[in-house]
């Protein structure tokens, strides 16, 4: 089982989780920010896999470490559970439509960090949520997870539409990317690692 679990402490916010890349089951989420919890509820459903996360933060302040923190966990979790990465199809793309928006998200996990964030949307709050906030919490996924991303909005004028088709589509396409391959011998590298 492909399965790695964290605990990140810092002033600001104190994290423990776990994600299981194999395992199709319901894990427990609460970060303390609902708009947050719903969308990563929603990653794990569409990724096909059991992610377990508690976050505790100040957001008393805002939600920015919060959000920022559990981009950080998320990353290393998907880095080390996917261990050497022999035998996955590393890449994977989706485009998602979610009511009247349109998003596209594409990505290599082949460890060379990179993000494009092409998402012209309102800076708003979703409930306890900043918007802008979702690019920060990529960001710091693709950065530690070691993976090139790019999420790109076609079309939309809903906010929680928009945010809730990248979730989906970065959960769809990471499960393609994570699936296993028989026919790939070793990892899918001339490099012989990723």
């Amino acid at each position: 089982m492909r399965e790695a679990e964290i605990t990140r402490n810092t002033n600001e916010t104190q994290i423990t989780a776990k994600w299981n890349l194999d395992k199709v089951a319901k894990g427990n989420i609460s970060t303390g920010v609902g708009f947050l919890n719903h969308m990563l509820t929603l990653l794990e459903a569409h990724s096909g896999t059991c992610l377990s996360l508690e976050a505790k933060g100040d957001t008393y302040v805002d939600c920015h470490h919060t959000v920022e923190d559990v981009g950080i966990v998320l990353g290393n979790l998907l880095k080390n559970a996917a261990g050497d990465k022999k035998g996955i199809k590393r890449y994977g793309s989706f485009t998602l439509p979610m009511d009247e928006a349109l998003v596209q998200v594409n990505l290599d996990f082949g460890g060379r960090p990179y993000i494009v964030f092409n998402v012209d949307m309102p800076k708003v709050r979703l409930g306890d949520y900043d918007t802008e906030m979702t690019e920060e919490l990529f960001r710091a996924v693709a950065f530690n997870a070691g993976m090139t991303l790019h999420v790109n909005l076609v079309y939309g004028s809903n906010c929680h539409h928009i945010i809730e088709g990248i979730f989906k589509a970065f959960a769809h396409a990471l499960k393609e990317a994570i699936s296993v391959d028989e026919k790939i011998s070793g990892v899918l590298s001339t490099k012989g690692v990723m």
